[in-house]
């Protein structure tokens, strides 16, 4: 049996840690770790103990290096490497239409089609020493899938710059840009991933599912075709226990008991 290079397990509170175990590569994204990523993706959206996702690395320094730069430049056919491509959008799309909340414990650098990856993240906490950035273009290529993300996270013009010049940002940089939501000093990270992700599984899962679902289907839309959208499904949350639940609690005093219907 091959050894798996991403890693699955829940804790108590139902925080799910996907951890990129394959540091002898700096967790390069190989078709092997991607496919082993996806699996472990599945698992936590159909494993009803785990209402958020952390994605990590086992790797103190890295948190991937992006894409498996060896694969770029070997003798493979090109139509087979072509073949093996459906992994990134399959990946983003997934992360996007997981139902869970899914952070990005970004521990250590972030890098090519790992920034990419950051990027679908619903949340980014990241190390204070961490660097972002695209370097492949150093190397003769360009960020091609990943320039999706970037455009729709980074304004046009810093977007352009870290394509164009492969230069790495620091944390509090990312966080200026917006797509970082807090930098963490090293020393307190794995204390604030965990509240993050416990805050985020107290939550309602069903109404959490709901509001993930409606952003993923109407944050490309048009103004009126996203309002019509999300009416609906504000109108369908009217009709959950878990709304009716939350406001109880909320005039109780007390903290609210989940029904998940």
């Amino acid at each position: 049996m091959t050894e798996k290079l991403v890693r699955y397990a829940v804790d108590e509170k139902g925080a799910a840690f996907v951890t990129l175990d394959h540091p002898q590569t700096r967790n390069a994204l190989s078709d092997e770790l991607l496919d082993d990523l996806i699996e472990a993706l599945e698992r936590a959206r159909d494993d009803e103990v785990a209402r958020v996702v952390v994605l990590t690395s086992s790797h103190d320094r890295i948190f991937s290096s992006g894409g498996n730069l060896n694969a770029f430049a070997d003798d493979r056919p090109a139509v087979e490497k072509y073949a093996g491509l459906d992994r990134f959008p399959r990946l983003f799309t997934m992360i996007g239409a997981l139902g869970k909340p899914v952070i990005c414990a970004a521990g250590g650098d972030v890098l090519a089609g790992a920034f990419g990856l950051a990027l679908a993240c619903d949340l980014v906490i990241a190390k204070e020493s961490v660097r972002f950035g695209c370097p492949e273009i150093n190397v003769g290529a360009f960020p091609f899938m990943i320039s999706a993300l970037i455009y729709r996270n980074v304004d046009r013009m810093k977007a352009n710059e870290l394509m164009m010049l492969g230069d790495l940002i620091t944390a509090g940089e990312a966080r200026d840009l917006g797509f970082v939501n807090k930098v963490v000093p090293d020393g307190e990270f794995d204390t604030e991933v965990a509240s993050w992700a416990h805050r985020i599984a107290a939550k309602s899962p069903l109404l959490m599912k709901l509001g993930k679902d409606a952003i993923n289907a109407t944050r490309d839309l048009a103004l009126q075709e996203a309002l019509d959208a999300l009416r609906a499904q504000l109108a369908l949350a009217f009709t959950t226990e878990d709304l009716a639940e939350g406001v109880r609690a909320f005039r109780e005093k007390r903290s609210p008991r989940w029904r998940m219907r």
